[in-house]
């Protein structure tokens, strides 16, 4: 029987990525439980770094809370490194991300990154895609629209709902969450999904696929490469 909890493994590959920080430049950040305990390692280099560009307001402040100095993305010409967790990821290093509504500014990081690196536990490690719901942002006018295309390929679309209303992203729009998809061309997907007028985001990251997923496991971490 493992001794470690759930959160226990999430500040093990949060403290394990510190690793791959490079000394004196801006460091990606993404958004989540696990990327929390990312963070909460980071302070305690803060002073070897020159500060992060943050995927969410909540990242945000999390990193000023702890002194870190966060910079806008657009100040930023290239980031050496982004550490963000996942939903899914499978064994090429394709993902799927936005259970935090994070993922257009995720996914603008992630572009932006020499090497993105994935820090999730083993649980989300999967054969193929899809067993968690896919989070798409989508422009609000669009939201019935984009739920009559996923129909139409098999899948079943709905809003998110917080406090039982649309949920709103940091971009002002909503999120679709769509079940009953085996997304086994993550690329082909992708491409697709963000071609549909009113979709801002799809939560696969296939084109932004990571380099490096650090998986948190009751032997310890594992790292896999990709």
């Amino acid at each position: 029987m493992s001794t470690f909890s759930q959160d226990d493994l999430k500040t093990l590959v949060g403290q394990a990525a510190l690793k791959y920080v490079v000394k004196g430049e801006i460091v990606g950040v993404g958004t989540g439980s696990t990327v929390n305990k990312f963070i909460d390692a980071l302070a305690s280099i803060k002073d070897q770094i020159k500060g992060a560009v943050s995927s969410s307001n909540a990242s945000t402040e999390r990193l000023k809370a702890l002194g870190i100095r966060v910079f806008d993305s657009n100040d930023v010409e290239a980031l050496s490194v982004y550490i963000d967790g996942a939903d899914e990821v499978d064994h090429q290093g394709f993902l799927v991300k936005g259970g935090g509504a994070a993922l257009t500014r995720e996914k603008i990081i992630a572009a932006q990154s020499h090497q993105f690196v994935c820090i999730a536990d083993e649980s989300k490690l999967v054969q193929t895609l899809g067993k968690f719901p896919l989070p798409v942002e989508v422009i609000p006018m669009a939201v019935q629209r984009v739920i009559r295309q996923f129909r139409a390929m098999g899948g079943t679309a709905q809003v998110r709902l917080r406090d039982g209303v649309a949920l709103v992203t940091d971009n002002g729009q909503h999120i679709v969450d769509v079940t009953g998809l085996q997304i086994t061309d993550p690329l082909a997907f992708e491409t697709l999904v963000s071609q549909w007028p009113g979709v801002v985001t799809v939560g696969v990251f296939a084109h932004q696929k990571a380099q490096v997923c650090l998986l948190g496991t009751a032997q310890g971490v594992r790292t896999l490469t990709f």
